[in-house]
């Protein structure tokens, strides 16, 4: 099942879809909670059971959001491929490098990503997302999958000039609009091998970057695990697993997106999430 936030017709609607077109309003048993109280494994049951009695919509019109506007977490996880490690001159650590960003970085797909005025440093970072489910603490690496409610794609983007500022990379990872991530959430009955699944990110139509989540250096489960330590984790956060050697500033010389270019991410054969990059205006 594939699960999304959408405005439509002027207000926030909660939508599902069981093969990607045939798309059902879900918002009235979603309920306030909006799209986070239809991730528990036992709400995702109760939905997929009567998911052909709601309401079918199209999205034609639909402004895409963040599948979840607003999670109360968003971790990712630095240098996880162990080749863009060596690609950024990062040696190898015992524990997960892990980094925060917050919601308003995180624009929808097909919506604008916005390229700050006050840098030109906007790069690109493809990767797949893990969406919790069913929160919980002290999470163990054998029970850790039974806690994901699926999976999906993030432009993970950073400002390299900001996040070169000092060792902490928070501030260039949290510049607004600077990121996206959608457009569905598909949950985990659709991915029977998460470790099989590829991460594909092209610039204007030319590919950029390629990894498989086989190439890890810390799994889903070994995250989660790990995160699970020292925070309570919650339905609908979200854990982004790092992005695969083929960044813009590593290339000579640096290449970095410039407004008017089509950034497109993707896990082949299961979504594709599209954005155009547009200028900050200029503050007076």
């Amino acid at each position: 099942m594939r699960l999304a936030t959408v405005e439509l017709d002027g207000e926030t609607r909660v939508v599902a879809s069981i093969d990607g077109h045939t798309v059902h309003d879900v918002s009235d048993t979603a309920g306030r909670s909006g799209l986070v109280g239809l991730l528990p494994s036992d709400a995702q049951q109760r939905l997929a059971d009567e998911l052909e009695q709601h309401p079918v919509v199209s999205l034609t019109e639909a402004t895409w959001l963040p599948p979840v506007p607003r999670p109360e977490h968003v971790v990712c996880v630095g240098h996880n491929f162990n080749s863009h490690a060596a690609e950024v001159g990062a040696k190898p650590t015992e524990h997960p490098t892990l980094f925060t960003r917050f919601a308003s970085s995180f624009v929808g797909h097909e919506v604008p990503l916005v390229a700050p005025f006050v840098s030109d440093t906007l790069d690109w970072e493809g990767e797949v997302a893990v969406v919790i489910g069913d929160g919980g603490r002290h999470i163990s690496r054998a029970d850790a999958m039974s806690h994901v409610a699926g999976f999906s794609v993030m432009g993970e983007n950073s400002v390299r000039e900001f996040q070169l500022h000092s060792p902490q990379a928070t501030a260039g990872k949290n510049f607004d609009g600077s990121g996206s991530w959608g457009p569905w959430i598909v949950t985990t009955d659709e991915v029977p091998d998460p470790a099989a699944l590829e991460i594909v990110t092209r610039l204007e139509g030319v590919e950029v970057q390629r990894g498989s989540l086989a190439n890890l250096t810390f799994d889903v489960s070994a995250v989660i695990a790990y995160v699970s330590a020292f925070v309570t984790l919650v339905p609908g956060d979200v854990v982004a697993l790092g992005t695969p050697p083929g960044i813009g500033h590593r290339q000579d010389p640096p290449r970095y997106l410039q407004p008017g270019e089509r950034l497109e991410v993707s896990i082949p054969g299961l979504l594709e999430l599209r954005n155009v990059v547009r200028a900050e205006v200029a503050a007076p």
